[in-house]
C-alpha cells in the first residue's frame, strides 16, 4: 500500500502542477524557437530565467532538498511524486532549481563542503544564479569502473595541478556556468578505493579548455549541453580540495544514491506524457476505416504502457522510502534496480507512442524524439545497466546465503 505524502507535500505538488501547464509547456516552444533563430544557441532563452524567477517568488524552489535550511524539508518519497510533475519536460528541472548536475553538487556542498566552499559556491547555486559541472566520466578509459580514473590531481605546495581529459561534463558550454568538481587521483599508490579525491575548479581557471560540445544522437541540447573538458596544468588552491584527500569514492556515493531517485522519477514522468500524448493522437487519427483508438494493437499498446508506468513508479516510490527510512548504502539493491527498470519502461512507453504517431514521432514537431534520446542516455548515466544488474545479482545472492546461514545455525 502506498504511503501518503504530507499535506505540505501534496499543497507544491497541486501548485507544481497548475505551473507547468501555466508556464512550462507553453515555453516549451518558445525555447526551441528561440534557439533555432539566435546567432548563437550557447545563449540562455529570456523565457527561462522569467520563469525562474516566477518559480522562486511562487516558493517552488530547491524542492529536491530535504533540509529546511536549503530545501523545502520534503522526504525523497515526497519529492518524487513532485520530481514525476517535472520530469514531464525537458526544461522544468532547471525552472526549479532542481535540475542535474547542480542537484547533485549542491548536495556535495552541503554534505561535504567547508563553510568557505559553501559560501562562495553553494549559495549561488541554491540561488540559481550560476551553474556547475560534474567532471568525472574519461574519454579515455571505462569510466562505468570510476577506479579506472586517469586524471591526476598533484600537490605541489600549497596548491593542486590537475591534468586530465574528461567528456560529458553536462552545462559546461553553458555561459552561467562557474564551477566544475573535478574527480581524479591524488595517490595512484593507495588502496583501490582511496586513490581519488575531488576538488573545485572554478572555470576561468587557466588552462580549464572546453573542447567541444557532445551530441547525444544528434541533439546538443544547448544552451546546457554537454562538453568534453581538458584540464591542462590547472592549478587551484589546496583550500579547494572537498572533504579529504582519498574521499572521491565516498563523495561519489553519498552524490549518486539520492540522484538516482531524480532520475527514475523524471523518466516516468516522461513515459506517462508519452502515453497522454500516444492516446490524444490515437483519438484524432484515422486509418482503414476507424480511429486508432478503437483499434485493438493500439488498445494494448496503451494497456501495455500502464502496466509499465505503474510498476516503474511502485518500485522507485518504495526505493525513495527505503532511502528515507534507512539511508542509500542500505537500499544500495533497490537504487540499482530502478536505475535499470526504469528507463527500460520508459522507452518502452515512448518508444509506443512514437510508432502510434509514425513519422511525426520521429520529427522535431513533438517532444518524443528528443525525450527518448534522453531515457535512452539514462541506460548509461551513472553506470551501465550491465554494471548494475551486476550488483543486484551479487546482493540477491548475498542476502540468501546469509539467510540461509541462519536457517542451519537455529
Amino acid at each position: 500500500m502506498l504511503k501518503e505524502i504530507s499535506s505540505y507535500a501534496e499543497r507544491l505538488r497541486e501548485e507544481l502542477i497548475d505551473f507547468m501547464e501555466e508556464h512550462i509547456y507553453p515555453a516549451e516552444k518558445e525555447v526551441e524557437a528561440y534557439l533555432e533563430t539566435t546567432e548563437n544557441r550557447w545563449t540562455i532563452p529570456p523565457i527561462i530565467e522569467e520563469l525562474k524567477q516566477k518559480a522562486k517568488r511562487q516558493g517552488l524552489w530547491n524542492l529536491f532538498y530535504a533540509d529546511e535550511k536549503y530545501g523545502k524539508g520534503l522526504t525523497n518519497y515526497e519529492y518524487a511524486h513532485l520530481c514525476e510533475i517535472m520530469g514531464r519536460s525537458l526544461i522544468a528541472p532547471e525552472i526549479f532549481n532542481c535540475n542535474a548536475p547542480d542537484t547533485g553538487n549542491m548536495e556535495v556542498l552541503i554534505k561535504y563542503g567547508n563553510e568557505e566552499q559553501k559560501q562562495k559556491w553553494l549559495t549561488p547555486l541554491l540561488e540559481g544564479e550560476i551553474r556547475s559541472i560534474f567532471s568525472m566520466t574519461e574519454p579515455s578509459v571505462a569510466s562505468s569502473d570510476a577506479t579506472n580514473i586517469q586524471t591526476e590531481i598533484i600537490r605541489d605546495g600549497d596548491e593542486y595541478v590537475i591534468n586530465g581529459r574528461k567528456w560529458w561534463s553536462t552545462g559546461a558550454i553553458d555561459p552561467r556556468c562557474k564551477i566544475a568538481i573535478v574527480m581524479g587521483k591524488t595517490d595512484p599508490s593507495a588502496e583501490t578505493y582511496k586513490q581519488q579525491s575531488m576538488v573545485l575548479v572554478p572555470m576561468d581557471t587557466p588552462g580549464v579548455e572546453i573542447k567541444r560540445p557532445l551530441k547525444i544522437f544528434g541533439y546538443d541540447h544547448a544552451p546546457t549541453g554537454h562538453a568534453e573538458v581538458h584540464y591542462n596544468n590547472v592549478r587551484v588552491p589546496v583550500s579547494n580540495l572537498i572533504l579529504g584527500e582519498g574521499r572521491g569514492f565516498e563523495i561519489a556515493q553519498g552524490r549518486l544514491g539520492p540522484g538516482r531517485i531524480h532520475h527514475a522519477m523524471r523518466a516516468i514522468g516522461q513515459a506517462e506524457r508519452a502515453l497522454d500524448l500516444l492516446i490524444d493522437r490515437a483519438e484524432e487519427r484515422e486509418a482503414f476505416g476507424s480511429n486508432l483508438i478503437d483499434k485493438d494493437v493500439v488498445r494494448a499498446q496503451i494497456a501495455e504502457s500502464r502496466l509499465e508506468i505503474e510498476q516503474a513508479r511502485l518500485i522507485t516510490l518504495s526505493t525513495a522510502h527505503k532511502i528515507d527510512q534507512y539511508g542509500a548504502k542500505v537500499a544500495r539493491k533497490e537504487i540499482a534496480m530502478i536505475k535499470v527498470a526504469v528507463p527500460r519502461s520508459t522507452l518502452n512507453v515512448i518508444d509506443r507512442a512514437i510508432e502510434v504517431y509514425g513519422g511525426g514521432g520521429v520529427s522535431q514537431d513533438f517532444p518524443l524524439a528528443e525525450h527518448y534520446a534522453h531515457a535512452r542516455t539514462l541506460r548509461i548515466v551513472d553506470g551501465p545497466d550491465q554494471v548494475h544488474i551486476r550488483d543486484i545479482a551479487k546482493l540477491e545472492i548475498r542476502e540468501r546465503r546469509n539467510k540461509r546461514s541462519k536457517i542451519t545455525v537455529n
